[in-house]
């Protein structure tokens, strides 16, 4: 069975958005727990909510203030090292989209050689004044 499409926006019933926040939450949780085994990573979530005096921690309290602390220790190149800002993404989308179209002019313009070699071949002139 499909799920149904909605729109992601404020949930006005107050009933409905803390049921909601629970079962996201616990979404949340279990996803970054799959990915910390699945991948063998090391990750933590701290979510802080209006529902709750604690926020929640996963897996623990002093195991989230050791994988933050480790990650406050390194260097702000190491932190950052397979992240980009977002002039350099910026810069790399726009050279791939040049190398595409680079690409398709190149297909374009030998698909309409042979067109007009195919014509040329079937006796029409191919060549329009």
């Amino acid at each position: 069975m499909a799920r149904k499409k909605f729109k992601l926006q404020w949930i006005m019933n107050d009933t409905a958005r803390r049921t909601t926040y629970k079962k996201r939450g616990t979404g949340l949780m279990k996803k970054v727990k799959e990915l910390s085994i699945l991948c063998g990573v090391e990750a933590c979530t701290i979510v802080y909510s209006p529902y709750d005096p604690q926020p929640e921690v996963w897996p623990s309290p002093m195991e989230a203030v050791r994988v933050v602390g480790e990650f406050k220790s390194r260097t702000e190149n190491d932190q950052t090292k397979k992240g980009l800002k977002q002039e350099n993404y910026t810069r790399q989308r726009v050279a791939k989209a040049k190398d595409q179209l680079v690409k398709q002019q190149k297909k374009n313009r030998r698909m309409e050689m042979e067109n007009l070699m195919y014509q040329w071949l079937a006796g029409g002139n191919g060549f329009q004044t």
